[in-house]
């Protein structure tokens, strides 16, 4: 198989991959990765340094066999190679044939100029390219503020939702309007703040690791949730948190949960969270999802007509990442097969693999929330409570999952139903299930059971 097919396989596979792995795990290992070459069976991935080729050797291999077998029907074996021109020094890598390379994401020094930081920023996250929605709108607002005006208001600004709903594009966007401004800008995932702050413990270098981080003027922090349980970064956070806000600086941190649901982390921190700004972005809505599907594949020069676009929209209904990845496999699958337009035919093939459960009768919620409660043996109180028993939570999200899938209440109504819990609760508890089941007997069989009982009282 030539190279340019290569890489148009190795696209399809990542609209499925980022359809299975977390976002944390796509956008640092999977992303910016190449199909090189596909010949005898063997698949070899591009990757741009020693470490991701190792890591995705151990941990993803496996995953990513399984996703190549079931595009190309045949038993594929993977192999990653070191792209020509990548090392740990350079800046950028070179990469396959028709394949954009990707910059490095070098540690930025405390004092070095707003254009340094312009290689660390998506550029394709931009305010100009964000689609606003009822979701998003009071985020968007707010961070178009920030970005305008850093430090000046709504300082800290907290930014909280589901995975893939636009929470990492809005940090970038701030970041690029305010270094165009020439602010001093750093954009980390608090993953990287913790791997930087280990080392920089083990190096004996933390002096200069506070010096890169305090001397900043807005500070981004990704997935602050991955914090928790983290006692001595998370105090090093806290003073490097409290040292910036008195300098001035703007902070902007996202987390898949509100500040109050972060229960392992410091109270302290939680009440610098809540003293500043504190905004949602949710679920888009269908009119939302039509309008960033119509964009995107503007912007890819896709022709697709209406009915694909509602086809899409409509099965994606949990994050804008599963819409592009759903986009990026109908367009992938749509050259892999030589189609001469996207029509819906074309679409239903390419997604014709994708797992969906149509088979489970539309039942109403309070039918729901009676089948799983007596299945696992509790009242609805139970059931709605604040209690946080392991079985108890388990049961809630079996109930988010069944009440999404089923009565496909929105987040909203079954956030309310379940004792008023907030939408990324539900999502949470919904994305727990879909994780889990493929792999989880135990938990398949209540599902089984349940909706077994569902169909028969239908």
């Amino acid at each position: 198989m030539a190279l340019q097919s290569a890489q148009q396989l190795w696209e399809t596979a990542l609209g499925e991959l980022q359809l299975q792995v977390s976002r944390p795990n796509f956008e640092t290992w999977l992303k910016g990765t190449v199909g090189l070459h596909y010949e005898d069976r063997i698949f070899v991935v591009g990757v741009n340094n020693d470490f991701v080729r190792e890591w995705l050797d151990v941990r993803l291999r496996s995953l990513i066999s399984e996703t190549l077998n079931k595009l190309t029907g045949e038993a594929v074996e993977v192999s990653f190679q070191l792209m020509s021109g990548s090392s740990e020094s350079e800046g950028a890598v070179m990469a396959a044939p028709g394949v954009k390379a990707q910059a490095r994401m070098e540690p930025l020094a405390g004092n070095a100029p707003a254009q340094a930081l312009r290689s660390r920023l998506n550029d394709s996250y931009s305010f100009e390219r964000f689609i606003v929605g009822p979701g998003n709108r009071l985020a968007h607002a707010a961070a178009m503020a920030v970005a305008e005006a850093p430090g000046t208001v709504y300082n800290p600004l907290f930014i909280y939702g589901g995975p893939g709903l636009g929470k990492t594009h809005l940090l970038h966007a701030i970041g690029q309007r305010a270094a165009a401004q020439e602010s001093v800008v750093r954009y980390v995932t608090a993953e990287q703040f913790t791997n930087e702050f280990v080392a920089a413990i083990a190096q004996r270098k933390v002096e200069d690791f506070r010096r890169k981080y305090r001397q900043i003027q807005v500070l981004l922090i990704d997935d602050i949730q991955f914090l928790l349980g983290k006692e001595r970064t998370q105090e090093e956070f806290f003073y490097t948190f409290n040292e910036l806000q008195a300098n001035g600086s703007q902070i902007v941190i996202t987390s898949d949960r509100t500040p109050k649901s972060l229960e392992s982390l410091q109270e302290r921190m939680r009440s610098r969270y809540e003293g500043g700004l504190i905004a949602d972005v949710q679920v888009p809505d269908l009119e939302t999802r039509l309008a960033i599907l119509r964009s995107k594949a503007s912007e890819r020069n896709l022709m697709l007509p209406g009915d694909v676009i509602q086809m899409i929209a409509r099965r994606a209904r949990y994050s804008v990442r599963e819409l592009e990845g759903l986009l990026n496999r109908v367009a992938a699958y749509s050259r892999l097969v030589r189609a001469s337009s996207i029509d819906k035919k074309v679409a239903e093939e390419a997604l014709a693999a994708l797992k969906t459960d149509e088979s489970i009768p539309k039942s109403p919620p309070d039918k729901i929330l009676k089948a799983v409660a007596g299945h696992f043996g509790l009242s609805l109180d139970e059931l709605r409570s604040k209690r946080r028993q392991k079985a108890l939570v388990e049961a809630r999200q079996v109930a988010m999952y069944l009440l999404h899938l089923d009565s496909q209440e929105n987040l909203s109504n079954i956030g309310r139903l379940l004792g008023n819990r907030d939408h990324s609760t539900v999502i949470h508890g919904i994305r727990m299930i879909q994780q889990s089941l493929p792999t989880d007997e135990e938990l398949q069989k209540h599902i089984a059971t349940i909706t077994d009982l569902l169909k028969s009282t239908a």
